[in-house]
């Protein structure tokens, strides 16, 4: 059996994705995410994403995420756009459209087209509660500037919830920082019993954040969309970053543009490319 997929990436945050408006997911989705998520031995990826029948009236496609590890994220910043993206070039219902909706397991994201390759995506209000993360024996929240102990240090972290769980990191200097050694302390810390996405932000200047990201499922990746909101979200939190203003996140991959909105709404601009489309043998 071939399965015809297309791989995308929003500033190197890649994914292979799949069809799935049909029949849905395959069954053996999990399987799949680890064998051809596989860097070196396969395509190659962050995970799947699944395009799916929409599932809430008015939306036009559903969005489920596979990491590479196999379990199912909720929400993709990067990953959305590439949805819209494959959607615009591959189904002509869609050829013209400018706006779309695309439903996920953190509810419906509206995106609207930018220019060639680049859309915007309403990513919903954040919440620094810890029920929203979860988090625990952290206290209710909200949850800013708060002390955090992991990898056998003492961090002074803001935990946001993005529609998924994000732990963000102020340091000096990010480059450096062996996140291999860090990360997974971060990430099954029993403060966080679903575990965490975890962001390390160097601000460069009130506009201007650079930003390393281990992704709970998948490590170190060169790009997290959601991590881009909950770093601008919580540097807005500490009076670090001025709300309503363009903030510009500079990733491993590329950079992302976040503004915070009146209500903690988050709106994010990003690009979204095909790498290839191809067919691998089951």
């Amino acid at each position: 059996m071939d399965l015809a997929f297309t791989k995308m990436q929003g500033c190197a945050n890649d994914y292979i994705y799949l069809d799935c408006r049909a029949g849905g997911p395959p069954q053996n989705i999990a399987d799949l995410a680890r064998t051809l998520s596989a860097r070196r031995f396969s395509v190659g990826a962050d995970g799947i994403i699944c395009i799916c029948a929409p599932q809430t009236p008015g939306a036009d496609a559903m969005m489920r995420i596979y990491n590479a590890d196999g379990s199912e994220g909720r929400m993709c910043g990067n990953g959305i756009r590439c949805v819209a993206e494959w959607l615009r070039g591959h189904d002509p219902a869609f050829a013209a459209r400018d706006g779309l909706r695309i439903d996920t397991l953190s509810g419906v994201k509206t995106l609207r087209r930018q220019g060639e390759g680049l859309w915007q995506v309403e990513m919903g209000r954040y919440s620094a509660m810890a029920a929203a993360l979860p988090a625990a024996g952290m206290g209710e929240g909200p949850l800013v500037g708060v002390p955090l102990t992991a990898a056998g240090r003492d961090w002074t972290v803001t935990c946001i919830s993005v529609g998924n769980p994000h732990c963000v990191v102020p340091v000096e200097e990010v480059d450096s920082l062996d996140l291999a050694a860090i990360g997974p302390a971060f990430e099954r810390h029993p403060h966080f019993p679903e575990g965490v996405n975890t962001e390390f932000i160097q601000q460069l200047d009130a506009t201007h954040l650079k930003m390393r990201v281990w992704e709970r499922g998948s490590g170190e990746t060169w790009a997290c969309g959601t991590g881009a909101c909950a770093a601008v979200a919580a540097f807005t939190e500490l009076g670090r970053a001025p709300a309503g203003e363009a903030i510009e996140v500079a990733l491993r991959g590329g950079s992302l543009t976040i503004r915070v909105l009146p209500g903690r709404q988050l709106e994010m601009t990003g690009p979204a490319v095909t790498v290839c489309e191809g067919l691998v043998k089951l």
